[in-house]
């Protein structure tokens, strides 16, 4: 028989107090009161989590404070405190061991209320009521969803998973930051099995639905008994009794207690017999997600990655899709360009290489009665090397990647006639990647590279795009040594220059000003700091935790556009150059030219001045939205064209440019120059330069990405290459059609890269 004593959780006020004095510190600081010492700006929040994860029965004490925190925020008007209680809150909520149906109850009540503001209110309120009425129905849920796609735990009820890729620029970090994080990354998952998380689904259930009926300490001693495979199946007894709950329509807390119930007692009744004492609240960590740490050396190592995500190598193919020597490859050798695939099509994989050689020596072509010079026109066989396939870029192996829960079979089955063909399932996004991306505005600016080479690839041939969720997140990295690469005089960007991009998600977003901005000298400190028995204790509780809580809690994003631009070079012979950018094109005059024209330019600057005539055709921005085509021409040493606006209350979908104008001056004491400040606001300009003199043009403030010898420019927001593709199919029926009709009318027009953030742009 199991008796369970009276159990009075009593809390001394000031445990309460000092609670809500961290809160109350917390709200403070996102009015602009920061706390006397500099170092402590981040790490109020993640000083409060850590708390309660010391002492999880005081987890219930800041539910309730924070949703107090939170009534209050609606009745005086202080929005701007809504957001981080409730990412505070719901954080709070999901590593609690137990939290009441009352208080999720005024949560829930409380993010129903924010269906009536703008974004980012609304959306957020929507999704964290979906979450709590599934929490209160089913308590465990939301944790055990998360463990499930972080640790990628096999679950048919739930068969989600999620892995989250950091990428660090190795030329713009230093060595010992990147060891750093990758030893701090790996240190955080050393003691995380699929056994010991599966454990920890099993115990974070039982204490959740039965709280103080729960004997923590001995069904952790029963599961720490069992072998793995009974651990599994317990695990799915679990997770199949919570997902059923919370998926059912009028489902009932006490009949989900109940079935769990009757699976602890059978977990339990090999091991246990007698009375049971209930035990108190114990802390179940929440495992870190699965974390892999990459140096961004190639340029298409994003859609490697992704690929071998979704489909690793290691999985079983045919054994005639595959050859057999390719497990021997390394990644990096496996994975070659598919610029040249050019085919959409790709349903029937031919075993032809097209070389004559490789045909069988038994394959005679029958006879047929054509005539001479229909068999001379025939297309001849060419001798030819025979490309040895990659696995990555073979259409079986791809293929292959679908068979999965949810995947629609490559091949269509045979049927007989007059029967109705069976409904194929549609293919499930069952993979989430988050990518995080280390350093300052010159890695998003590779990002934006990568990604609109990926929407290409994905635009030819769908691989990714049906069965993955992707996210990017951006964490500023600022390093105070010197940048070792050849840096353009003049293009060097000042560090408080190269991280806008932060800068504005920071003014748009105080969360993340507080969360993430604060890493960006946070991060080579601590990753510098000396060896000592506390190092690896606050650089893995502190920046493994942070990016962990980023990624976990950022689900607002803010798109950025991303500009296309067409280079033209002095040289006839020489081809444009077509690239993209995301935060900045620069240029500047070059000096290193031919000594043919040396003698004729020292002369047109004594005369005109420095710089180079330019002719720049702009379209206006109008109020009425309308274009409207300017041309101006004007001698300037340089421009500078910027999509990052300094107010967060500006639109991303703009170029701001300043020219700086070379003007004449006649005076009594001579000719003189001066430069003026030319600004112009637009989405398309050319700028042109009419004396055929070369300049430079460099991208995203990375000194890797110039361009020389360049007299035309053309710039225009980029588009998404699966508009084009359609819309250019479109046009081959009506030529005449200049308005987007059909599918295109619905289609995304511009290529937008999502950077995740806590609240999004504040409407």
């Amino acid at each position: 028989q199991r008796c369970w004593p009276p159990h009075v959780l009593f809390v001394p006020a000031e445990v309460e107090s000092d609670i809500l004095r961290r809160v109350r510190t917390l709200l403070r600081e996102l009015d602009g009161h920061h706390p006397t010492c500099q170092c402590d700006r981040g790490m109020l929040r993640w000083t409060l989590h850590k708390k309660m994860d010391q002492n999880p029965s005081n987890s219930s004490i800041l539910v309730r404070i924070l949703v107090k925190e939170l009534e209050r925020a609606e009745r005086g008007d202080f929005r701007h405190y809504i957001i981080p209680l409730l990412h505070t809150l719901m954080y709070t909520l999901i590593k609690a061991p137990c939290i009441s149906d009352e208080l999720c109850s005024r949560a829930y009540d409380f993010c129903t209320k924010l269906l009536t503001l703008p974004k980012p209110f609304c959306t957020i309120g929507l999704d964290y009521a979906i979450k709590l009425k599934m929490e209160r129905t089913a308590p465990g849920t939301l944790y055990q969803r998360m463990v499930i796609a972080e640790q990628s735990l096999k679950s048919d009820p739930y068969p989600y998973q999620e892995k989250i890729f950091i990428f660090a620029d190795p030329e713009l970090l230093s060595e010992a930051i990147c060891n750093a994080l990758v030893t701090d990354t790996e240190a955080a998952q050393v003691s995380q099995s699929p056994r010991v998380c599966m454990c920890y689904v099993i115990i974070h259930a039982m204490q959740a639905a039965l709280a103080k009926g729960c004997d923590i300490s001995g069904l952790k001693a029963s599961l720490q008994d069992m072998p793995i495979s009974d651990v599994e199946h317990w695990f799915q007894q679990v997770v199949a009794a919570v997902e059923g709950a919370g998926n059912e329509v009028n489902a009932d807390r006490d009949q989900y207690a109940a079935r769990l119930e009757k699976i602890y007692c059978m977990i339990l009744s090999s091991s246990q017999a007698g009375t049971v004492w209930a035990s108190h609240m114990q802390a179940i960590p929440l495992p870190n997600p699965n974390i892999s740490f990459h140096l961004w050396t190639e340029d298409d190592q994003l859609w490697k990655e992704l690929v071998l995500f979704i489909r690793p190598l290691t999985q079983s193919c045919e054994p005639e899709c595959l050859s057999q020597d390719q497990d021997n490859f390394e990644i990096r050798d496996i994975i070659s360009d598919c610029e040249c695939c050019e085919q959409t099509r790709f349903s029937v994989l031919s075993t032809d290489s097209g070389i004559e050689r490789d045909l069988p020596a038994a394959a005679d072509e029958p006879f047929t009665p054509f005539s001479t010079e229909t068999e001379q026109s025939r297309l001849q066989r060419k001798g030819g090397i025979k490309k040895k396939p990659s696995p990555l870029e073979n259409v079986a192996f791809l293929q292959a990647g679908c068979n999965g829960p949810g995947a629609k079979s490559p091949v269509k089955p045979s049927r007989r006639p007059g029967i109705p063909p069976e409904p194929v399932a549609p293919v499930q996004r069952l993979h989430t990647a988050r990518i995080v991306l280390l350093g300052d505005d010159r890695i998003l600016g590779r990002l934006a590279q990568a990604y609109h080479s990926l929407r290409k690839r994905e635009t030819r041939r769908v691989f990714l795009t049906p069965r993955l969720n992707l996210h990017f997140y951006y964490i500023p990295v600022m390093t105070e040594q010197p940048d070792t690469l050849p840096v353009v005089d003049h293009i060097a960007t000042g560090q408080e220059e190269l991280c806008e991009v932060a800068g504005y998600l920071g003014r748009a977003d105080q969360w993340y000003e507080s969360n993430i901005n604060t890493l960006c000298h946070a991060i080579p400190k601590l990753a510098t700091m000396p060896s000592s028995p506390s190092k690896h204790l606050v650089t893995d509780l502190f920046i493994t935790d942070v990016i962990t809580y980023y990624v976990r809690m950022g689900i607002q994003p803010v798109c950025f556009q991303v500009y296309a631009v067409k280079i033209f070079f002095n040289d006839p012979a020489q081809e444009p150059a077509e690239d993209v950018f995301l935060t900045e094109l620069r240029t500047q005059g070059q000096d290193s030219i031919s000594h043919k024209d040396l003698s004729t330019t020292k002369k047109k600057t004594t005369l005109d001045g420095p710089g180079i005539d330019l002719t720049v055709t702009y379209r206006k921005v109008v109020l009425s939205d309308r274009t409207k085509e300017l041309v101006m021409s004007l001698r300037s040493t340089g421009l500078v064209m910027k999509a990052i606006p300094t107010d967060e209350a500006e639109d991303l979908v703009y170029l701001n440019v300043n020219i700086t104008e070379i003007v004449k001056i006649n005076n009594l004491s001579g000719r003189s120059f001066s430069s003026v400040a030319n600004k112009l606001k637009t989405r398309n300009i050319r700028i042109r330069s009419t004396e055929q003199r070369p300049f430079m043009v460099c991208l995203d403030k990375d000194s890797r990405r110039v361009y020389r010898n360049v007299i035309s420019v053309e710039v225009s927001p980029c588009l998404e290459p699966s508009y084009s593709l359609q819309k250019t199919r479109t046009m081959k029926f009506s030529l005449h059609q200049t308005e987007d009709t059909g599918l295109v009318k619905y289609m995304p027009k511009c290529l937008l890269l999502p950077i995740n953030t806590f609240s999004g742009v504040i409407q």
